[in-house]
C-alpha cells in the first residue's frame, strides 16, 4: 500500500499527492471512526455490569493474550485472516483523492483488508468492552490514524533512489513497530487481569 501512493506514482496518473494522501488519511481516520463506533455499539448491546465483570474482563485478556501469541510466533504465522486486500484497479479508474479516500477507508477500518496483527481485533474486543460510543470513536480514530500515518513519508520521493530509501527505513522500523504493538497488547491485557482481579 505505501508504494502505491507517492508523488512519483501520483504525477504518472496525473494526481497531486498531497491531496491523494489528504484524502487517504481522512479515510483511514473515517473508517478508524466507523470500526470504533460499530464496536463500541455492538458491546453496548451487552448489559455493562456483564461487560465490567471480571469474568468478561478476564475472557478479553485472554483473547489479547491469544493474539500477543500469533503475534510473537516464529515463522511469521499471522492471526486468522481473509486474503483480500484494496482493489489496486481504483489506482487506474479513479481520481487520486477518491482513490486515496477509499483506500483510506478499508485499511482504517482494519477488518475487509488482510489483517496482519492481533492489534486489529485487539481494537475492536477493547472498543465492545468499552460499551461507550466516545470511547469507541477515541480507540477507532488512533487505530485509523495510526495506520495512515507511513503515508506520510512518501512526500519527499522525487525518484527510485528516494522511494528505495524510505522502503529502507520502514523495514528498519519494522521490527520495533511490532515490539510497540505485542506492548500495547501485553499491556492491555494485564490492565484488563488487573481490573478483573481487582473487581
Amino acid at each position: 500500500m505505501l508504494s502505491s501512493i507517492s508523488p512519483l506514482g501520483e504525477r504518472a496518473r496525473n494526481s497531486r499527492w498531497w491531496l491523494t494522501t489528504a484524502a487517504y488519511l481522512v479515510g483511514s481516520l473515517v473508517g478508524g471512526l466507523g470500526l470504533g463506533a460499530l464496536a463500541a455499539l455492538l458491546g453496548s448491546a451487552v448489559p455493562e455490569d456483564v461487560r465490567a465483570s471480571p469474568w468478561a474482563l478476564g475472557v478479553v485478556a485472554l483473547l489479547l493474550l491469544v493474539g500477543l501469541g500469533f503475534d510473537s510466533a516464529p515463522g511469521n504465522r499471522m492471526v486468522p485472516s481473509w486474503r483480500r486486500q484494496v482493489d489496486v484497479d481504483w489506482l487506474d479508474e479513479y481520481r487520486g483523492w477518491v482513490m486515496g479516500l477509499g483506500f483510506g477507508v478499508q485499511l482504517g477500518f482494519g477488518l475487509v483488508t488482510i489483517i496482519t496483527s492481533a492489534t486489529t481485533y485487539g481494537v475492536v474486543l477493547l472498543a465492545g468492552l468499552s460499551g461507550q460510543l466516545g470511547a469507541g470513536l477515541a480507540i477507532g480514530a488512533v487505530f485509523g490514524v495510526v495506520r495512515a500515518l507511513p503515508s506520510l513519508l512518501m512526500g519527499r520521493v522525487t525518484d527510485r533512489a528516494a522511494l528505495h530509501a524510505v522502503f529502507t527505513r520502514v523495514e528498519r522500523w519494522a521490527k520495533p513497530a511490532r515490539i510497540i504493538a505485542r506492548v500495547a497488547l501485553g499491556g492491555a491485557a494485564a490492565a484488563l487481569l488487573v481490573a478483573a482481579v481487582g473487581s
